[in-house]
């Protein structure tokens, strides 16, 4: 049997056509086949529900800033808080996603952080307020995960595409939180007749047990690589071990890394902050009720459902033509654009103007993410992501 017959065997336990590291080189978005779009699907949901506990707080912070009889210095020390937990851990997720593999690392840092967010209902003072905050923000780095899974189950031709969708439909839960929670908690005080002090507490649970079921449906339904896991993988040879001092060395001295770092930084960083103020600035400035600030919130997260992933599959459109140089000029491109629109949305002064900038900034904004990880499959010879991104 020569080797084409050997390959064409060996994809046959494949429901997708796969190349020859038996990477998936189609993405059909409504397929459940095993293992690379149960892989995609658990990815998103996961992520989704780590966003969804990150951010669970900013649309209810006129009931909690007044119960724990927060500052507006407290209040931004928590949002700094939840995304320098995310910053911290996603520096690590990296280097466990290279070592233990995506669906190990994943769901363990799902379990581990989930205990922070059922603690959010228990916290009685700007301190403990700040400390859940920080460390249910480590969730964040699952990130990081997603993308070197969606990176080891998808080739070139639509990695692109496979990132931009995972990370964005995780996204999701940033603005699906701004509508959830307002709605989880006016449930438990209207119907349930619970005091707003209560109610508030009562929600948390909400995202602490969707978040906790992720993990579980990670652990023991995902699969790290097309082949297989990676301690099956490595003990039958057909995968090197990897050694930490080396996977760390690799990262901190590959400087297309720290370039893509800080260039996400300056779209998803920007993100991020967005998520932790937006409600609460509508709240304030327009003097809008609860209820509308969190719709109007929800409208800039809930741009992921199409901005992140059409950034990811207008990266792969463009390499078709152009190549890197494609995907990187169509990066700077947009990621200017979105700033430009940032600074605009802090100048304008009427509601409706407001929300029509942040609805379009968070298009390009959103859409920067995408186009950023269509470049990280291609920073490294061995594939792989960087820590610090």
């Amino acid at each position: 049997m020569d080797i084409s017959q050997n390959l064409e065997k060996n994809d046959r336990k494949f429901a997708l056509p796969v190349d020859s590291e038996h990477k998936a080189t189609e993405f059909r978005l409504f397929s459940m086949a095993t293992p690379h779009m149960r892989a995609f699907h658990l990815s998103w949901i996961s992520f989704f529900s780590c966003f969804v506990s990150t951010f669970a707080a900013p649309p209810l912070l006129p009931i909690i800033r007044d119960n724990l009889d927060l500052t507006a210095t407290d209040i931004g020390n928590a949002g700094i808080a939840a995304v320098s937990g995310a910053v911290f851990a996603r520096i690590a997720m990296g280097t466990a996603c290279d070592l233990f593999g995506p669906r190990l690392a994943s769901s363990s840092l799902i379990l581990l952080t989930a205990p922070a967010v059922f603690l959010s209902a228990i916290a009685n003072s700007p301190a403990a307020f700040l400390m859940v905050r920080f460390f249910t923000g480590f969730s964040l780095a699952t990130f990081v995960s997603t993308q070197f899974w969606m990176s080891s189950m998808f080739s070139p031709a639509v990695v692109g595409t496979a990132n931009g969708l995972s990370g964005g439909w995780g996204n999701l839960g940033g603005g699906a939180t701004q509508l959830i929670m307002p709605l989880v908690y006016s449930l438990i005080h209207s119907h349930i007749g619970s005091t707003k002090f209560t109610a508030w507490r009562i929600a948390f649970f909400i995202p602490a047990v969707f978040q906790t079921l992720s993990a579980f449906a990670i652990f023991f339904l995902g699969q790290d690589m097309p082949d297989g896991n990676y301690v099956r993988l490595e003990k039958s040879g057909e995968k090197h071990k990897d050694n930490f001092s080396q996977v760390f060395y690799h990262a901190i001295t590959n400087y297309r890394g720290w370039i893509l770092a800080l260039t996400y930084g300056y779209c998803f960083g920007v993100e991020l902050t967005i998520d932790n103020i937006i409600a609460q600035y509508f709240y304030d400035r327009f003097n809008v009720n609860l209820h509308t600030a969190g719709i109007i919130a929800a409208s800039f997260g809930l741009a992921n459902l199409f901005s992140r992933p059409g950034g990811g599959i207008l990266s792969d459109v463009v390499a078709k033509r152009f190549g890197m140089r494609g995907r990187l000029w169509t990066l700077w491109v947009v990621q200017m654009i979105g700033g430009f629109l940032c600074l605009l949305l802090g100048k304008v002064g009427s509601l409706t103007a407001s929300i029509v900038v942040m609805l379009v900034f968070s298009v390009f904004v959103q859409a920067a993410c995408g186009l950023t990880f269509g470049v990280v499959p291609f920073v490294s010879r061995r594939y792989v992501l960087s820590p610090v991104c």
